[in-house]
């Protein structure tokens, strides 16, 4: 199993919330009202006059077949408009209860 975490700009929440259902991942996390800057070309996400917009953080726990088919489509979403901003992140899930 590996923890898939995605963090992305909010107007992209319909976008994260299809891709689920059409890969029938129920389970998840969400974190709202999320505050940071990308890495390389990222502007401020800071929810404050001078930065308006604000991130969402989902964590999802998936099987591992399951991984590329979501980071394709994470991908994709950011191929249309790469300034909105969304990324993914993996990590493996040695044990759950």
């Amino acid at each position: 199993m590996k923890a898939v975490m995605i963090i992305y700009n909010q107007t992209h929440t319909e976008k994260v919330e299809y891709v689920l259902d059409k890969l029938g991942i129920r389970g998840y996390s969400l974190w709202e009202n999320v505050q940071g800057r990308g890495s390389d070309t990222g502007v401020p996400h800071l929810g404050t006059h001078t930065w308006p917009e604000i991130n969402k953080i989902l964590l999802t726990v998936i099987e591992d077949e399951l991984v590329d088919k979501l980071l394709e489509k994470v991908k994709k979403i950011d191929s249309v408009n790469k300034e909105v901003g969304i990324r993914a992140f993996v990590w493996d899930v040695m044990k759950a209860v």
